[in-house]
C-alpha cells in the first residue's frame, strides 16, 4: 500500500489515465477519489459513472459535460470523471466512449472528453480482451497506468489500524460511544479471511459499534475461515452468546501461548506485548490449567 500511495502522488500531477484493479471491496472508488484530490483539478467535479446501469443515452450526456448543456461549444469537462467496472460496458457504449477519448499526443478535437479518466475493474481485462468482450483499444487507452490493490488477506497487517479508524469513524457517525476491541476478538479478525476486503471488515466494525458488542465479530465471521472454530455435535445446544463467549476465550488461549512462545515463555515480556498487567497474566494461566511457575 505504501508502493501505491507513492504511485497515486506522482500520477495525480499528471493527466494520464488510471486503471484500478482489484477485488471487490479493496478501496478502489476512495484511490480514485484520492488521486482526484491530489490532482490539479481538486476544485472541479468528480463524477462516478456506474458502468453496469449505463446506457448509450446516459453516457451521452456524460460526455457532454455540464458546459454544453450550458451552451457552450464541445465536451470540456475539466474534472474527473470516474467509471466504475469499466468491463461492464455494453459494446456500443465501448465504441462511443472510445471515439470520445485523446489519441495519443494528437490534439483533442472539440468532440473529445478532456477530463481525467480514471476506471476501476475487478475482472481480468487481459483476459476480456482476449474472449472478445472487452475492446483492445479502448483497454489500451484507459490503461495509461494501472494500480493493483491487494485483497485485505494479503495485506492483514493493516488491519488493526484500519478496525480502530473505522471505530473512531462510525462512533462519530451514529453518536455512540467508541467501543475497543480486545486482543482476543482482533486475533480472530486476523485469522479471517476477508472475501469481502475492507467493505466487509468496515461493515463488521460498525456492528460492533452499533451495538456495543464485540463478540457479533464471532457471530458474524466465516467460521470455516477462522483459526478459533471447533466441531460442535448436533445434539448440543448452545446459545449464540455462550458460543461467542466459547470462541473468544479459545482465541484468547490460543494468542497467549503463541505470544509466550514467542517470547520464550518470558512472563513479564507477555503481559507486555498482551497489554495485560503480570498478575492478570499469572490468572489467565492458571484458568487455562498451566503452571504459571514452570515452563513447559
Amino acid at each position: 500500500m505504501r508502493s501505491v500511495e507513492r504511485m497515486m502522488a506522482d500520477i495525480a500531477c499528471t493527466d494520464i489515465p488510471v486503471l484500478l484493479a482489484g477485488e471487490s471491496g479493496t478501496g478502489k472508488e476512495e484511490v480514485a477519489v484520492r488521486i482526484h484530490q491530489l490532482s490539479g483539478r481538486q476544485s472541479q467535479p468528480f463524477v462516478k459513472v456506474i458502468c453496469a446501469a449505463l446506457g448509450s443515452d446516459s453516457l451521452d450526456e456524460i460526455l457532454r459535460g455540464p458546459q454544453e448543456a450550458a451552451g457552450t461549444e464541445g465536451s470540456v469537462w475539466y474534472g474527473t470523471v470516474f467509471f466504475d467496472e469499466v468491463s461492464e460496458l455494453d459494446s456500443p457504449c465501448q465504441v462511443k466512449l472510445l471515439h470520445s477519448l485523446p489519441d495519443g499526443d494528437a490534439v483533442p478535437n472539440l468532440r473529445s472528453l478532456r477530463a481525467r479518466i480514471i476506471s476501476a475493474t475487478c475482472q481480468n481485462l487481459d483476459e476480456e480482451v482476449r474472449r472478445g468482450k472487452f475492446r483492445k483499444e479502448l483497454y489500451y487507452r484507459l490503461k495509461g497506468a494501472c494500480l493493483r490493490l491487494p485483497p485485505l488477506r494479503e495485506r492483514k497487517e493493516d488491519i488493526p489500524a484500519l478496525v480502530e479508524f473505522f471505530l473512531t469513524k462510525h462512533s462519530s457517525l451514529l453518536g455512540r460511544p467508541r467501543p475497543t476491541i480486545s486482543l482476543p476478538t482482533l486475533q480472530i479478525m486476523r485469522d479471517y479471511a476477508w472475501p469481502g476486503n475492507i467493505r466487509e471488515l468496515e461493515n463488521v466494525v460498525k456492528k460492533v459499534v452499533a451495538l456495543g458488542d464485540e463478540s457479533v465479530v464471532v457471530l458474524d465471521l466465516d467460521p470455516s475461515a477462522a483459526a478459533w472454530t471447533r466441531p460442535v455435535a448436533s445434539a448440543e445446544k448452545l446459545s449464540l452468546k455462550k458460543t461467542a463467549r466459547e470462541a473468544s476465550r479459545h482465541a484468547e488461549r490460543e494468542l497467549i501461548l503463541q505470544v509466550l512462545n514467542r517470547v520464550r515463555w518470558n512472563r513479564k515480556r507477555a503481559a507486555q506485548e498482551l497489554q495485560i498487567s503480570y498478575k492478570a497474566l499469572l490468572y489467565k494461566l492458571k484458568q487455562m490449567g498451566l503452571d504459571s511457575s514452570a515452563t513447559p
